[in-house]
């Protein structure tokens, strides 16, 4: 297990998380977690890569290529997010009308899409599964929204669920996508968790985390299933680029085939209880 893969905020820090291929060891994607204090202002520069700000909480007014946008979010459990997306290039401007909450990532782009923000109207919204593996997905900024190479999803699991199951992999294997991912956090109430795994089928590779509110958890690799907690519920906001670029970004992952059957019977042959009936006097 590779703590490194498991991040937790930093306190009292402006930039909760700084994730770069560079301290990560791949190759496309770029992430941070801002939190700023109510008049705050926090410049950012895209440089060679096509970014996407994805709101969590509060109020700011972004400066981007020369437009202004007015951002807000009452909470992630309350409001769906809205995502600035800005080319290579620009720099990006944040002042903080109240404490501001909000993610950044980026990947290498050559600034075919101009700057534009992503309303939830735009976006797909789906329940997803089924049985003890329910939950909704929010498609942020994927396939047909327009990127490079970025994708973003959100997604709401209640207590006793599961997530990303079956189990996917987009790490080469099977033939499936290269893409890099972030998995962002946040869980009520407070002291609530859940349990995040990467593995991979053919070798020793497996990480298992016991993840908290405002956690960050890096996939590297292999397939990588999220189990909630009952009495927890989790909100995760995904961040991927990789080797997809522009509408091949609807590449769908490569499923574990030892889980891929549960898509046509999602109570999984579930025991059905009580087991036995009770002991009877002969």
């Amino acid at each position: 297990m590779n703590p490194k893969h498991h991040l937790k905020p930093i306190p009292n820090k402006r930039v909760q998380f700084e994730v770069t291929p560079a301290s990560v060891g791949w190759r496309y994607l770029h992430f941070q977690v801002l939190t700023l204090r109510a008049g705050d202002t926090f410049a950012h520069e895209t440089n060679g890569n096509e970014v996407a700000l994805t709101t969590l909480k509060g109020r700011a007014r972004v400066n981007a290529a020369g437009q202004n946008f007015d951002l807000a979010r009452r909470d992630v459990f309350q409001e769906m997010a809205h995502v600035l997306y800005v080319p290579p290039h620009q720099t990006l401007t944040l002042y903080a009308e109240s404490d501001f909450e909000c993610a950044l990532g980026g990947a290498p782009a050559e600034g075919k899409y101009p700057t534009r923000l992503f309303l939830p109207n735009e976006m797909r919204r789906e329940l997803r599964g089924g049985g003890a593996a329910t939950r909704q997905v929010n498609h942020l900024l994927a396939y047909p929204l327009p990127a490079e190479r970025l994708i973003l999803y959100d997604a709401y699991v209640p207590g006793g669920m599961w997530a990303g199951y079956p189990p996917h992999c987009h790490d080469g294997y099977a033939g499936s996508p290269y893409l890099e991912e972030t998995y962002y956090y946040r869980i009520t109430p407070e002291n609530g968790f859940a349990i995040h795994r990467n593995y991979c089928c053919d070798s020793d590779f497996d990480e298992l985390f016991t993840v908290r509110d405002g956690e960050l958890v890096l996939v590297t690799q292999g397939f990588h299933p999220v189990a909630t907690a009952p009495g927890s519920n989790v909100y995760f906001l995904n961040y991927l680029a990789g080797e997809l670029y522009d509408d091949a970004r609807a590449t769908p992952p490569y499923d574990d085939p030892a889980y891929a059957w549960l898509k046509t019977n999602w109570q999984g042959n579930a025991l059905a209880l009580p087991m036995f009936k009770e002991t009877q006097e002969i």
